[in-house]
């Protein structure tokens, strides 16, 4: 699936287009995603204009003048594209084909704004993905978002939150930073390259991080910087398109050129000087890359 800087990067992509345009029209080809989508969703979103775009951890945003948030997870397979002028006129400059077969178009924003009509199309071939509505004010109490942890480039997340966190817990370190409630919208590309660059074993107990008194180590500052670094570093280079997550643009992120250990399975360790190998393992059911020789 589609982790935090590829969503900030579709979100990127779309606020240029989106934002302080009107919903002439929702169109809906089908009654469901990977749930039904809301009751009167149309109602709720004909007329109104677009304020602003978010995220929250894999969460696209929506919020619109009427207090109400549009919530969208792109799932496995779910990207967005966007077409401008008539609908008798060729798609322009930002036309974006992740999937190129117009029966899996399932939801269609036309829009009117500044720069003329436009459509934003939600294309989802698995259909894993979904859309939900709910009041701005009332966010934090919807089902997919009750409970997030902190952002990972946020100001909360810091080494003494994740020494309360972790503190006593013999969970692998790669799993509790995969919990949502501990830290929102990591996933498992990304956990493993920051604790590669915080030389970190995936398997260590999340515990042995956090003194005794219930003080963070050092390594676990480290762990902090790390989980910054990689998340920034992602999305200064447009997301990763594994497989084929493409940005609206229709452009290529291209972050896996420098994944450090991450499908790297047997390949040299790129840690200057240490010489170790990348192994892979199973981690509850995942697949985890790391360097056992500089990974402790």
């Amino acid at each position: 699936m589609p982790e935090l800087p590829e969503v900030e990067t579709v979100k990127r992509g779309l606020s240029p287009a989106m934002e302080g345009a009107r919903i002439e029209r929702l169109e809906l080809r089908r009654g469901d995603l990977r749930f039904p989508f809301p009751a009167n969703f149309e109602d709720q979103v004909c007329g109104r204009t677009i304020i602003g775009l978010g995220r929250r951890a894999k969460y696209l945003l929506i919020d619109l003048d009427s207090g109400k948030t549009i919530i969208s997870h792109l799932g496995m397979s779910g990207s967005f594209r966007i077409e401008q002028g008539p609908v008798s006129q060729t798609p322009g400059d930002f036309r974006h084909e992740r999937s190129k077969d117009e029966k899996h178009d399932h939801a269609i924003f036309h829009l009117e704004g500044k720069g003329g009509e436009r459509r934003v199309i939600y294309n989802d071939p698995r259909r894993f993905g979904f859309m939900d509505i709910a009041d701005r004010s009332e966010l934090q109490n919807n089902p997919f978002l009750f409970g997030l942890g902190p952002e990972p480039t946020g100001n909360e997340l810091s080494a003494a939150y994740l020494a309360e966190r972790f503190a006593g817990k013999a969970r692998p370190l790669k799993g509790a930073l995969l919990d949502q409630k501990n830290v929102a919208g990591l996933g498992n590309i990304y956990v493993c390259e920051a604790l590669w660059r915080a030389h970190l074993m995936p398997a260590r107990a999340a515990g042995t991080l956090v003194t005794k008194t219930g003080k963070p180590k050092e390594p676990l500052d480290l762990l902090v910087a790390s989980i910054r670094s990689v998340i920034a570093d992602a999305i200064k280079a447009g997301g990763s398109s594994l497989r084929d997550h493409i940005q609206t643009d229709g452009s290529l992120g291209y972050f896996q050129h420098s994944f450090s250990v991450y499908d790297r399975e047997s390949l040299p360790c790129r840690t200057p000087g240490c010489g170790g190998t990348v192994l892979r393992i199973a981690q509850a059911g995942r697949s985890t890359f790391y360097c056992p020789d500089c990974q402790k």
